[in-house]
C-alpha cells in the first residue's frame, strides 16, 4: 500500500490506521516531499501576528511513524497505473494499491510569467518562506480575488503595525471578489477590505514589458506579487494513462477510486469527482479524507469500497480579515465579528491538536 502526498486527506488515513491498526498483513509506505503538512487556513492568522509561526503544522512524519508506516521523503514525478510504479526524483516506487495526495501545482504562471517578484500559493511552506523574508514596508499585490487571496491580502496588511504596515492591493480579476460567495458576503468583504485601506482592482492582473498591470492600470512600483489563482492539476497526471477530467485533475468516482484504474485512489485537490461536484479547497479534502481512509482499509481487505463523501448543498466558510474580525459564510447567509474569529481559531486549534495528540506517543 502507498500512499503519495502528506495532505489533509491522507492525514486522515493515517488517523484511522493509528486508531484501527492496519489491515493485517499491510505493508504500508507514505511518499512525500516534506515531513509536515502545513494547514493553509492558518496562514492568514498567523501572516495577522494571530498565530505563532509553527502553529499550523502536522507532524506528519511522527503520525506515519505512529501508524506503522515506511516515511519516503521524495515527491512524486509520474506514475504508471499498469506497471504499478510510481516516479519520483530518485527513485521508484512500486506498489500493489496507491493513493493520491499530493495536492495541486501553481496556477496563473501565463498571466505572470516568471518574474522573480511572483510567489505563488503553492507549494504552501515555499510561500509561507518567501513572505517572512517581506520587509514591513513592502509593496505587495496579491492576484486573486477568491477566498485565499481576500485572506492573504487582510493577512499581510495587518504583518505589522503602522507606521510600517505594508502596501497592499488585491487584483480580483474580471469575475470580480469573491465570486463563489453569496451577495453579502462580498459586500462584507468589500468593507474589510476599504477600512483597511487596501486597494482593490476588479481587472485581471498581467505583466508586460515587466510591468504589473490590472488592466490598462499600472501597479507598480511593486516590491512582491502573490499569485492566489487556485490549482491546476501536475503535469504528470496527463502523462501516466490515468483517466482525467478536461483540466487534468485525477477522475475519481464516488468512492474516491480512478475511473481507469481499480487498485488507484485519489483525493483532495488532485482528485476530480465525476459523480458530482466537488469544490478543490480544505473542507471538501477533510471529509473526502474519512471516505478515503474507510475505502481503503475496504479494498486492502478485500472488500468492495462503499463509502462515500456526500458533500452538503452549502459549507461553512470563515474568512479571517486580518484585523481581529472575522466573515461567516454559509449559502445565502453571513455573519462578522469577533465572535466568527474566535470559532474560527477554536477550529483551526482544535483539527490541529487532534493530530497533535495521534502524533504523540502515549
Amino acid at each position: 500500500m502507498l500512499l503519495v502526498g502528506g495532505g489533509h486527506a491522507h492525514a486522515a488515513v493515517l488517523a484511522d490506521w493509528i486508531t484501527r491498526g492496519l489491515p493485517s498483513g499491510t505493508r504500508a509506505v507514505l511518499l512525500t516531499p516534506s515531513p509536515t503538512l502545513r494547514y493553509s487556513a492558518m496562514v492568514p492568522g498567523w501572516l495577522a501576528g494571530q498565530h505563532a509561526p509553527d502553529e499550523g503544522l502536522v507532524d506528519v512524519a511522527a503520525l506515519a511513524a505512529r501508524a506503522g508506516v515506511d516515511l519516503v521523503l521524495d515527491a512524486c514525478t509520474g506514475v504508471d497505473p499498469d506497471a504499478c510504479v510510481v516516479h519520483t526524483h530518485h527513485h521508484d516506487v512500486a506498489f500493489d494499491l496507491v493513493s493520491f495526495d499530493t495536492g495541486g501545482v501553481a496556477h496563473g504562471t501565463a498571466a505572470l510569467g516568471t518574474d522573480a517578484r511572483v510567489t505563488h500559493v503553492r507549494p504552501i511552506d515555499t510561500l509561507v518562506t518567501r513572505l517572512s523574508a517581506l520587509p514591513p514596508t513592502a509593496r505587495i499585490v496579491v492576484a486573486g480575488g477568491g477566498a485565499g487571496g481576500v485572506e492573504l491580502a487582510c493577512g499581510l496588511r495587518n504583518r505589522s503595525r503602522p507606521p510600517l504596515a505594508p502596501s497592499v492591493t488585491l487584483v480580483t480579476g474580471r469575475q470580480g471578489l469573491l465570486p463563489d460567495f453569496a451577495p453579502s458576503v462580498q459586500r462584507r468583504a468589500a468593507r474589510a477590505l476599504a477600512r483597511q485601506a487596501i486597494r482593490v482592482h476588479h481587472a485581471d492582473a498581467r505583466i508586460v514589458n515587466d510591468e504589473l498591470m490590472a488592466g490598462d492600470v499600472s501597479l507598480e512600483p511593486a516590491d512582491a506579487i502573490i499569485a492566489a489563482f487556485g490549482s491546476a492539476a501536475p503535469a504528470w497526471v496527463r502523462g501516466s494513462g490515468l483517466a482525467t477530467d478536461a483540466a487534468g485533475f485525477i477522475a475519481v468516482d464516488a468512492h474516491q477510486r480512478s475511473l481507469s484504474h481499480a487498485h488507484v485512489f485519489a483525493a483532495g485537490d488532485i482528485a476530480s469527482r465525476t459523480d458530482c461536484p466537488v469544490a478543490h479547497s480544505g473542507v471538501h479534502a477533510v471529509y473526502a479524507g474519512e471516505v478515503l481512509a474507510a475505502n481503503l482499509r475496504s479494498a486492502l481487505q478485500g472488500r468492495r469500497p462503499r463509502a462515500i463523501y456526500r458533500p452538503r448543498r452549502h459549507s461553512l466558510f470563515l474568512l479571517n480579515t486580518g484585523d481581529g474580525s472575522a466573515i461567516a459564510s454559509y449559502g445565502p447567509c453571513s455573519a462578522e465579528g469577533r465572535w466568527v474569529l474566535r470559532l474560527k481559531h477554536w477550529i483551526d486549534r482544535r483539527w490541529i491538536s487532534t493530530y497533535a495528540a495521534l502524533a504523540t506517543d502515549a
